[in-house]
This record gives structure tokens, sequence and C-alpha cells, in this order.
């Protein structure tokens, strides 16, 4: 029992599947699992408006599940590291099991 998170671990592990637990979010995610991908592009894959899509990502990048560059106006998202597919992938894999 001596590894057991602290109340702020406890936070934000409430947190990210708070955020993972909306199927927009999960479907942005998805779509950013094959590499960085500009807003329009995540928009036309997850059938959303623009607008709609940014909203989401800047509550996954506040909660550093996706980052950020920008290229002239453009600005690309990608998973902010592995460990956030990991996260999809071991959970899938449980219900698959």
């Amino acid at each position: 029992m001596e590894n057991l998170p602290t109340l702020q671990e406890m936070d934000q592990i409430s947190r990210i599947f708070k955020l993972l637990s909306d199927k927009t979010r999960l479907k942005i995610l998805l779509a950013l699992e094959q590499g960085e991908r500009n807003v329009t592009s995540i928009a036309e894959s997850v059938h959303m408006e623009q607008s709609a899509v940014s909203h989401q990502l800047k509550m996954l990048k506040d909660n550093r599940m996706v980052r950020s560059r920008k290229e002239g106006k453009t600005v690309f998202y990608q998973l902010d590291d592995d460990h956030v597919f990991d996260i999809l992938e071991q959970t899938l894999e449980h219900i698959r099991h």
C-alpha cells in the first residue's frame, strides 16, 4: 500500500478519465493516432465543425493529452506522448478480453 497515489495524483487520474469518457474526444485522439493533423483534417475525420473540434482540442491540450505546433496560420496537433495511446489501447484490450 506504500505506492498509493497522492490526492493530487488521484485528481489528475480522475480528470484524464473524465476527458476520455467523451466520445468526441476519443474520436479526436484516435484520429491523431496516425500522426500529426490540422484542425480541418481532424474535423473532417470525426464529422464535426472545426469550432467544436477546436474546443475539444483545447481541453485535451490543457490536460497534456495533445500538443500543438504552428506553421504559418495552420495549427497542427498530435498526441502529447505515446502514453496517451497506451491508455486507449489497454482500455480497448480490457473490454475485448
